[in-house]
């Protein structure tokens, strides 16, 4: 009977290679179903194969996790088998995983760490040590138990030191960062993972380093994360850089794998001529031994995972060779994302530390190119025109999450990116996606309903709509448990309550600008006030901003000039941020003026302007041109005021032009109207315990990068601050 097991075994591989797993489930199903008994061994090696298929072809998990149970059984009668019994635990504790079962998958994982314990201290041994707690480590997250899944990971990073694997503890060390960086109650811990990763790497020998391509860009995404946790953008751009060239390096080998394998297939086929000329035939044999050997050293020089048992990840055709960013050697389920994701990861951190340079070209590049390749990996998940999250396959809905979320980030940048160059269309185009996306997929992406909210009052401030933008921010601070971003929004609506009034007919004008002052100190005043207890330059930044402001109405204007040359010093030195650095120095030269500085004045405003035409922000460039007219007109300078003002009112027209175009756009109203989302809630159970498996991987932790909106200078708009206004006029917002 062992022969007709082989046979079946050998004709389900058949099959497998030609993607016909129907069949090649039937093969390995028939020695299970027999009337004819098989051994014991043979019954659980077909299990396996089985599980192993449905897992990496199919949805089927309910019927892999069956199968994994009965063969768990029969090992239960047979004291050897290390091997198999190790197999089984690890397969079946991710199909708990799949659906949701974390309690029955811890209890599995004990008893396979139990099993380790009791064998042969040797290197396979500890090697599913590792396996056995990464994955334990991975369930003690989904139940919010941060300190056991470091401790979990703590104890494979000692099984990998046991064993000499430095690329093993490579995997477990930045596991460790990933569980601090999410975590985020000790920056303490957070730098000594960081410094123990860093330690770690270097102890891997150059060459291997080359191979460990999954662990380079965990290792540095993970790096990435905490600086912008912490918005140092500076230090974080070499990592970037090391990322994007790691990035191109790969995409060039693999274009050459394709290039070669293709010539390969086509001489292969040229040398089965049977009629081929004996000189030809030689010709050809010999470059094809040169072809196989450039194949052959350019797959051996990375971890490619072609030995792993365990699928990668699940409910998707078998990845291609190439396809996987491996982070540490079988039995280990290494891969962190697939490279498609990873890669767009790289393409996103490109874009948002790109954005606030004003490097708008690259950027738009990158976020086409990171949204293409994210749209292609949910096609082939399923997700296409009409499908909502109610229609995802359980096992799909994770892998989903990753990619939706990564979509929601592009889309966010793209809508700041648009909003900074006055392209208002464009953005309202990019933010109605944002908010399809979200009433097709509410649950899996509640996480974005508060930035949504956020990007329409960052939409309505921009095409001069205060009102709406206060209610916009508003909303946002209210669904957020952020404290960090409830502090932005704050800030954000104080800055349009700040400018309420100003469109106003000349009756309400005195009645609605003392109303929205008062909204405005009722927000910003408990915030600032607050404001060492927040972490985060970019909040403190916008609080400066917004208590600045502040401070000019009640005309304390030396005081004012304190706190944002403060946000000004925060902007540029750690932020790197220009629009909101142009921003800062429009004010500050403002302030400048009223203080009567006007050289200081003058050498301000002229940084702004340029900082504004770098960006193509029309609207700071109306602004600073607005206050260096009333410059000149103080110092009697009729040129320069002339010009000046010329140039002010062509930007006017152009601003004008393009709020017109706004203003007629079908979805204008839809976005600034004072209405909340409204989604149908799916409260599926398989979502959910779905949606808590990503906390691993979604919970990237990448801060919104969006910089203050500048306060819209419109003629018929509101005086923000008049600074001695019978003399110089007042500065238009």
């Amino acid at each position: 009977m062992e022969a007709v097991a082989e046979g079946l075994w050998g004709l389900a591989d058949y099959h497998e290679n030609k993607g016909e797993i129907g069949k090649a489930v039937k093969c390995l199903e028939a020695i299970c179903q027999s009337h004819v008994s098989f051994l014991p061994i043979v019954e659980i090696k077909t299990r396996l194969r089985i599980s192993t298929l449905l897992l990496k072809h199919t949805h089927n998990v309910n019927h892999a996790k069956s199968h994994l149970e009965r063969s768990q059984l029969l090992l239960k009668a047979i004291p050897s088998c290390f091997e198999l019994k190790c197999r089984t635990f690890s397969l079946l504790s991710q199909c708990y995983h799949l659906v949701g079962a974390i309690p029955p998958q811890k209890l599995i994982l004990y008893k396979a760490l139990d099993l380790t314990s009791s064998a042969s201290q040797d290197v396979a041994v500890k090697l599913w040590s590792c396996n056995f707690n990464s994955q334990l480590a991975n369930a003690f997250i989904i139940e919010g138990d941060y300190q056991s899944s470091i401790s979990a990971l703590q104890s494979g990073y000692v099984c990998a030191t046991e064993i000499s694997y430095p690329d093993l503890q490579m995997f477990f060390a930045t596991a460790i960062l990933h569980v601090h960086l999410m975590q985020w109650d000790d920056e303490n811990s957070v730098l000594r993972s960081i410094s123990q990763c860093d330690r770690v790497w270097e102890s891997i020998d150059p060459n291997r380093r080359g191979q460990c391509l999954g662990l380079l860009f965990y290792n540095e995404l993970l790096h990435i994360f905490y600086r912008l946790r912490i918005c140092d953008y500076k230090n974080a751009a070499h990592h970037v850089d090391n990322l994007d060239a790691a990035m191109k390096a790969d995409m060039q080998k693999m274009q050459e794998i394709q290039q070669l394998s293709s010539e390969l297939d086509a001489l292969n086929q040229s040398l089965s001529r049977p009629d081929l000329p004996s000189r030809e035939r030689s010709a050809l044999a010999g470059r094809q031994i040169k072809l196989q050997q450039r194949l052959r050293s350019l797959e051996d020089s990375s971890l490619t995972g072609k030995e792993f048992l365990e699928p990668s990840y699940f409910g998707n055709a078998r990845q291609a060779w190439g396809d996987k960013l491996v982070l540490a050697p079988s039995p280990m389920d290494g891969e962190w994302l697939p490279k498609s994701a990873v890669y767009a990861l790289v393409d996103l951190m490109v874009v948002i530390l790109g954005r606030p340079k004003g490097l708008f070209k690259e950027c738009m590049q990158r976020i086409q190119s990171g949204m293409q390749t994210i749209q292609d990996a949910l096609l082939k998940l399923g997700i296409t025109d009409g499908v909502r999250e109610v229609d995802l396959q359980h096992s799909a809905i994770w892998m989903a999450g990753v990619y939706l979320m990564l979509l929601m980030q592009f889309l966010e940048n793209k809508v700041a990116v648009e909003l900074t160059r006055s392209g208002f269309v464009e953005a309202q185009e990019a933010l109605v996606q944002m908010k399809n996306w979200f009433i097709r997929f509410p649950t899996i992406l509640q996480a974005c309903e508060s930035m949504i909210e956020m990007l329409r009052g960052q939409y309505a401030h921009s095409v001069g709509c205060y009102s709406e933008a206060a209610f916009h921010y508003v909303e946002a601070a209210k669904i957020t448990e952020s404290k960090s971003m409830q502090a932005m929004c704050h800030a954000y609506a104080a800055v349009s309550y700040f400018c309420i009034g100003d469109a106003e007919s000349s009756s309400q004008v005195q009645i609605s600008s003392a109303y929205s002052f008062m909204q405005a100190i009722d927000l910003i005043g408990p915030v600032y006030q607050m404001k060492d207890t927040i972490n985060g330059v970019r909040e403190e930044a916008s609080l400066h901003f917004a208590y600045g402001l502040l401070l000019m109405r009640q005309q304390d204007f030396q005081e004012a000039r304190n706190r944002l040359a403060k946000g000004l010093q925060i902007a540029h030195n750690h932020m790197g941020n220009l629009q909101l650095v142009s921003q800062y120095l429009t004010i500050l030269g403002n302030l400048a003026l009223a203080l009567h500085d006007t050289v200081q004045a003058r050498e301000i405003l002229r940084s702004s302007l340029t900082l504004a035409k770098k960006l193509y922000d029309i609207p700071t460039q109306i602004w600073a041109l607005s206050v260096l007219t009333a410059l000149y007109q103080q110092l009697g300078d009729r040129g320069n005021e002339m010009e000046n003002d010329e140039y002010r009112r062509k930007k006017l027209d152009e601003l004008q032009k393009r709020l017109a175009d706004a203003y007629s756009s079908i979805h204008h109203i839809e976005l600034i109207s004072k209405v909340k989302l409204e989604v149908q809630q799916f409260h599926e159970l398989d979502i959910k315990r779905a949606m808590a498996n990503q906390s691993m991987s979604v919970n990237l932790d990448i801060p919104e990068s969006i910089g203050l909106s500048t306060p819209l200078p419109v003629q018929s708009s509101s005086r923000l601050v008049d600074l001695d206004g019978g003399r110089r006029g007042k500065r238009k917002i």
